[in-house]
């Protein structure tokens, strides 16, 4: 069983414990660390290298946002799930933009955090419902922007890859749909991603909103 080096970083003694403890049950999560701001967090990053990152947005001396674009640049970067007490659309776009493959509030579903560490180890990014819920429905409210120039180089299976990846769909679910294998699945996101100079699936998904790809009535 692969374990996951985990890193924390929340100003909130009460928040960063608590997390600390709920994920320290899971077998397959090392809680290597836990920082109280940015500059803390990426100190520890450099220091103990982990897989993944689960960091509060609001902090003091340095925001999660700016952290997570510092975290960005590491070599190898870790997967970064962005945390916050409020759903603001504001944050939420911000967090994904800035490199972010996941999304969660602090009062998600408990199990949710541990499911959202393993999909970002795994390479997918894992948004709270009701975030996804929020973005999709911004979407809806707004009328689609024209494709951008990247868009048309991809291939028919790519589009229909990408519509999936927006459906919320695992590299699982979206095998199962197209009848394909995973590992042909993972390859098309891949090549999804360096077609429209994006970093994560989180970023493609809100690609494929902003630009029509996928609408309110396809969830």
């Amino acid at each position: 069983m692969t374990t996951i080096r985990l890193l924390i970083a929340d100003d909130q003694p009460a928040t960063r414990d608590g997390l600390r403890d709920l994920l320290s049950s899971q077998p397959d999560i090392d809680v290597i660390g836990a920082a109280t701001d940015g500059p803390d967090l990426l100190d520890l990053a450099r220091y103990r290298r982990p897989d993944v990152v689960l960091t509060d947005i609001r902090m003091p001396r340095m925001d999660g946002l700016a952290a997570i674009r510092e975290l960005a640049t590491l070599e190898p970067a870790p997967a970064v799930i962005a945390l916050t007490t409020f759903d603001i659309d504001e944050y939420v776009f911000g967090a994904l933009q800035a490199g972010a493959v996941g999304f969660l509030l602090k009062n998600s579903d408990p199990g949710l955090f541990a499911d959202a560490i393993r999909a970002a180890h795994a390479g997918q990014g894992l948004i709270d419902p009701q975030v996804t819920r929020r973005v999709v429905r911004r979407f809806a409210a707004t009328s689609p922007r024209p494709p951008t120039p990247e868009m048309s180089t991809l291939t028919p299976r790519e589009t229909q890859v990408l519509r999936c990846l927006a459906q919320g769909m695992s590299n699982h679910g979206i095998a199962q749909n197209l009848s394909i294998t995973t590992g042909t699945v993972k390859i098309h996101v891949a090549r999804i991603l360096t077609k429209l100079n994006l970093t994560t699936r989180a970023q493609a998904i809100i690609q494929a909103h902003r630009h029509g790809l996928i609408t309110w009535h396809d969830h």
